[in-house]
């Protein structure tokens, strides 16, 4: 189960993609995090293990802004509660970030 919200328009995403995990929290207390697409097109991400209260703090300490942001929370059926399992996930060439429900079976031929 997961809590996935996005967010295009001309506002900052960052504390608008926040305020909608807070209202999905409940769907995921294993980790969180966001993807905001900066002015210049490069992604940002941030992530941490444990309840929405953690990538806030990170994302206080760490700032980001654009336009366009996606964002999940994660209760974890599948893999370890970690970073390295934590949304949103970015392809190699990290111009794609992805948040999704479920297992991904092909996820290598994707990147």
């Amino acid at each position: 189960m997961c809590g996935i919200v996005g967010y295009v328009g001309p506002r900052n995403a960052t504390p608008i993609v926040l305020e909608g995990l807070k209202r999905l929290e409940y769907r995921g207390y294993d980790s969180a995090g966001l993807a905001i697409v900066q002015t210049n097109g490069a992604i940002e991400v941030r992530r941490e293990v444990g309840k929405l209260a953690g990538l806030v703090e990170l994302v206080d300490h760490e700032p980001v802004g654009g336009h366009i942001g996606i964002g999940h929370t994660r209760w974890a059926t599948h893999g370890e509660p970690s970073r390295r399992n934590a949304h949103p996930h970015v392809c190699g060439s990290g111009q794609v970030a992805v948040v999704h429900n479920g297992i991904i079976e092909n996820f290598l031929q994707l990147q």
